[in-house]
């Protein structure tokens, strides 16, 4: 199984994906387009597609050039049927890829907050094993449009696009469920003034909210993470020329 990675920031973090990837003997390629803007010339050489947060915007061409051959790398891998999900950031790519609109800063949420899956969620694969409701982490000001076609799979009241599901296996996530306790810890040691900024008193009260929220959230990224996972599937290897652009 070979998974791409595109890492959009410095030390973003796996989590809980990782673990799930590792479970299943994943092979995983990064991408660190944040370093150099280099990504998969093709779709033939990975199985799936993983495009993860940023502190940037979806729309931020002018100053990450290579965000529109993001946005049509992810559609080709989805109009393959080859399983793509966005995390944050990348949830908001891939609605601009499906022809979705951006809208910025029009949802800011930081934290663990509560998730409401909605009755295509309850029955999707991703969604089914966390319930009705659920506690994840929370760190973006943007959102989207539901792109046409698309199924909503979860929602907040501050954004009402929390997960969708496009095809079979095309899924975006609005929350960071990949972020464990241990990512977020990173998260808190390597941006302090950033996230003090956003959430005055915040990292006053971390520990209470760790562990009030920390386990229970744990488990359902892990959940997520494995059933994503579940449904990558392995594509028989072709030579280039013949591959699929």
């Amino acid at each position: 199984m070979r998974v791409a990675v595109v890492e959009n920031m410095r030390n973003t973090g796996l989590g809980a994906l990782a673990r799930a990837l590792d479970e299943a003997g994943a092979e995983i390629e990064w991408f660190r387009v944040w370093q150099d803007g280099i990504l998969p010339q093709d779709i033939s050489g990975h199985d799936a597609l993983v495009v993860l947060g940023g502190e940037q915007s979806a729309l931020d061409d002018e100053t990450h050039p290579y965000l529109p051959e993001l946005v049509r790398l992810a559609r080709r891998f989805g109009d393959a049927g080859r399983a793509v999900l966005g995390i944050c950031l990348g949830s908001q790519i891939l609605a601009r890829a499906y022809g979705a609109d951006n809208l910025l800063g029009a949802a800011r949420e930081f934290g663990w907050h509560s998730i409401g899956v909605t009755s295509e969620g309850r029955a999707d694969p991703l969604l089914s094993d966390v319930g009705g409701e659920f506690t994840i982490f929370q760190w973006h000001a943007d959102t989207f449009s539901l792109p046409e076609g698309a199924v909503r799979l979860a929602s907040s009241p501050i954004a009402e696009n929390q997960a969708f599901r496009i095809g079979r296996a095309v899924y975006g996530t609005q929350f960071h469920f990949e972020a464990d306790t241990g990512v977020v810890g990173q998260w808190k040691a390597e941006f302090p003034g950033t996230i003090e900024r956003i959430a005055p008193g915040w990292l006053e009260d971390y520990g209470e909210l760790a562990a009030r929220h920390g386990a229970a959230a744990d488990a359902a990224g892990l959940a997520i993470a494995r059933a994503w996972v579940g449904l990558i599937e392995r594509q028989e290897a072709r030579p280039l020329s013949q591959a699929i652009a």
